[in-house]
């Protein structure tokens, strides 16, 4: 990559990072006509992953099995029936396939079961953005008296009860005081940390494989990154911007600081996250778009990425869902 594309490409980062609204417009008159090797050079930098994760808190085998275990560990829940994994399945892409959650007693939560790859990058977490950390984020559903409904005291009688668990903890967490619940929240913050996405045939095309995509998927990231203006909110490699928008939904449901604004989801995995939105309202990835072109709710509070005005045909359409579908790992999903 040439000097000047490098830096185009940083620029771009940086405009998608502060929710600038970039669009392909604006990036077509920065890195050339659309198709040019040096625009296709640009986008493939801002949607390239990592080489590795963050480094601010590194983990060990030990501390993501303990973590892995207790993620499916049924104790945690305080009548014994349920674990992390009963909402987030990782054969659903940490998902449940219901278009809202699904309480220990059978009730139905608030929201969307929301899925856990990638994580380690995130800045707040929930719909609402009310956990800072991974391990606020796993204390809130375990006491939740309508999801696990668990107590740490009891949790920890259990746990400390089984000698190899006792062990396990102070091997992977030296200095930690034994079976506790900062323990048990590092532990499975520590797991819900390490899981990363699968490669998907988007990821082939980004690291230069012209052919991963065909004409009609390549066609419908131009719409992605152009006119639809989907980039403005789902850039970067983890296609979120991790901020809280209002999209034009129906219902009454209050997210970020009271306000209909609630947070971007990532569009890895989505084939297999369905259905979508914080409310599970819209079934599928054609519904999605549809939303987007003409089912809008216009409002003062409607997020300015958002365009208001987006007509896309019939071709438009379909080409736009088949390249979200290339943003997901090919695999089979079965219906719970």
């Amino acid at each position: 990559m040439s000097r000047l594309t490098a830096a185009l490409a940083v620029g771009l980062v940086v405009a998608l990072a502060a929710g600038g609204g970039l669009s392909f417009r604006d990036a077509t008159a920065t890195a050339g006509p659309a198709a040019s090797p040096g625009r296709d050079a640009v986008w493939r930098t801002i949607f390239a992953r990592p080489a590795s994760a963050p480094q601010s808190a590194p983990s060990t085998p030990a501390q993501i099995a303990l973590g892995h275990d207790l993620f499916h560990d049924p104790r945690l829940s305080g009548n014994g029936s349920a674990s992390c994994a009963t909402c987030h399945q990782p054969e659903r892409a940490f998902t449940d396939g219901r278009p809202k959650g699904q309480g220990l007693d059978g009730s139905t939560l608030p929201r969307n079961v929301p899925g856990l790859y990638d994580l380690a990058w995130g800045t707040s977490f929930f719909w609402d953005g009310r956990a800072p950390t991974l391990a606020a984020q796993a204390r809130f559903p375990i006491l939740a008296e309508d999801e696990m409904a668990g107590d740490f005291p009891t949790i920890l009688q259990r746990l400390g009860a089984d000698a190899d668990m006792t062990s396990r903890i102070a091997a992977a967490f030296p200095g930690s005081g034994g079976v506790t619940e900062e323990a048990i929240l590092a532990a499975l913050a520590t797991y819900v940390g390490s899981l990363a996405s699968p490669a998907a045939r988007f990821d082939r095309w980004i690291e230069g494989d012209d052919g991963a995509l065909d004409a009609e998927e390549r066609q419908g990231f131009a719409l992605f990154v152009g006119k639809a203006g989907c980039v403005s909110c789902h850039g970067g490699w983890r296609l979120t911007d991790d901020g809280f928008h209002d999209i034009g939904l129906a219902g009454d449901d209050l997210g970020r600081d009271g306000r209909r604004q609630f947070k971007t989801p990532s569009l890895r995995e989505a084939v297999h996250t369905a259905p979508y939105m914080h409310d599970g309202s819209l079934a599928t990835l054609d519904d999605v778009v549809e939303h987007y072109t003409g089912r809008l709710i216009v409002r003062p509070s409607l997020a300015p990425t958002v365009v208001r005005d987006l007509t896309l045909s019939e071709s438009e359409k379909a080409a736009l869902v088949a390249f979200l579908r290339t943003l997901s790992s090919e695999k089979t999903i079965t219906t719970p």
